[in-house]
């Protein structure tokens, strides 16, 4: 079996399209992260039942539930580094690729991703949150004043 290298169209969310080296989803990601750290406890079922129907809040509401339950996903914290920093750690790489094999409905690759870091227990839900986030990156950059 080989495997194939796919390149990215310029200027999509997981590739970088400004002068840093960091795609634009990973700082999207990373300073979800960061607010994420000083708040309450999530449990990520709950989480996820009670995102809003409204998208634009939705989308905010799923980035920030993703980075605040990925701990309970993954049974251990995540290495998030700071926005702007052009090194990426394992579990940033990790939700990039998971992030794109279910942008490009690549479902080998979303099963090989999901069974070698998160319970299975937690996979429908994990999903739900990545697509969320993926599918509704361009709403977000529009949303102001929802922290």
């Amino acid at each position: 079996m080989t495997a194939e290298r796919r390149k990215l169209a310029v200027g999509t969310a997981f590739t970088n399209d400004h002068h840093t080296d960091v795609p634009p989803l990973l700082d999207h990601l990373r300073n979800a992260a960061r607010d994420a750290r000083s708040k309450r406890y999530v449990d990520l079922f709950g989480a996820c039942a009670v995102l809003s129907g409204n998208r634009q809040i939705a989308a905010k509401a799923a980035c920030e539930v993703l980075m605040r339950c990925l701990d309970q996903a993954l049974g251990r914290r995540p290495v998030m580094f700071r926005t702007g920093e052009s090194e990426t750690s394992f579990d940033e790489n990790w939700l990039l690729a998971l992030a794109r094999a279910l942008k490009s409905g690549d479902t080998p690759s979303v099963t090989f991703l999901l069974h070698s870091q998160v319970p299975k227990s937690a996979h429908r839900n994990l999903v739900f949150l990545v697509r969320s986030v993926v599918e509704s990156f361009d709403q977000v950059d529009n949303v102001v004043g929802l922290s």
